[in-house]
């Protein structure tokens, strides 16, 4: 197994580690390989109710490897977009995993490492830690799908400024404005995610697939759209086992148990 990433079965959680603590955990195509197939084994595994994705060294991920991107330049412009096609495919696979994907930021987010954190269900962040779209100061613009997730999360002014001027974020400020899930002492980011984790592991498992699914949805779906995609989930749900467990232990004062084990 490469170096460079890592899988952590933590009860319920699997944590995907980017091992990489020399360079800030920049993305490798390792830990491309690691977090795709920390994925799918998730996905496939019935036992793991969650996702976290982590760093080694106190810093979540700073992005692409500058060096790397040095040599792209003296490729082609299709070849230059083949490259970066790469991270827009771990970004849709973050967002296509049927399980929660939790994000355990420490230090830091910067570049594609903050589209990284972005384009998971929530993140946790410890005191301190700063998220950062740099690209402007080296000549280039964000990727991996940066500027959508962070308009989605938080005024338009605001995004602007970290875009045009590369300025950081505090997460303190990313959790005021809700982009942020959970703020939590420095050094604690990936034991709270494994916490948020395993309480989702108490909830119902399709249920909260399906959430995820319909937020999903909803960014680009009309209010008409979204009503028809609610109307046929919650339609299935009702005839599922969750749903006669949950009204059940409902009705009748009790506290649901979704999952044995």
């Amino acid at each position: 197994m490469s170096t460079l990433f890592r899988h952590e079965a933590m009860g319920n959680v699997l944590v995907i580690w980017n091992c990489n603590p020399g360079q800030r955990n920049a993305l490798s195509p390792e830990y491309y390989e690691g977090l795709l197939s920390g994925l799918e084994d998730a996905a496939a595994d019935p036992a793991i109710a969650a996702v976290v994705l982590a760093g080694e060294g106190g810093f979540f991920c700073s992005g692409g490897n500058l060096n790397m991107l040095r040599e792209r330049r003296d490729m082609s412009l299709e070849d230059r977009k083949i490259q970066i096609e790469k991270l827009s495919a771990i970004m849709r696979a973050i967002r296509a995993c049927p399980k929660p994907v939790i994000a355990a930021v420490e230090g830091g987010a910067a570049g594609a490492g903050l589209s990284l954190a972005m384009a998971c269900d929530m993140i946790v962040a410890a005191e301190g830690a700063k998220f950062t779209l740099a690209y402007v100061k080296a000549g280039l613009v964000p990727d991996g799908g940066a500027t959508y997730a962070l308009m989605q999360a938080m005024p338009r002014a605001t995004v602007a400024r970290m875009a045009m001027l590369g300025e950081p974020l505090a997460a303190e400020r990313m959790y005021a404005l809700g982009a942020v899930t959970e703020l939590v002492a420095e050094g604690e980011a990936v034991a709270a995610a494994c916490d948020l984790g395993s309480r989702l592991a108490r909830g119902p498992e399709v249920a909260i697939s399906e959430i995820k699914t319909l937020l999903n949805q909803a960014e680009s779906a009309t209010f008409e759209d979204q009503l028809t995609n609610e109307r046929d989930a919650m339609a299935e749900a009702l005839g599922g086992d969750e749903a006669q467990i949950g009204i059940n232990a409902f009705l009748n004062k009790k506290s649901p148990v979704f999952r044995q084990g």
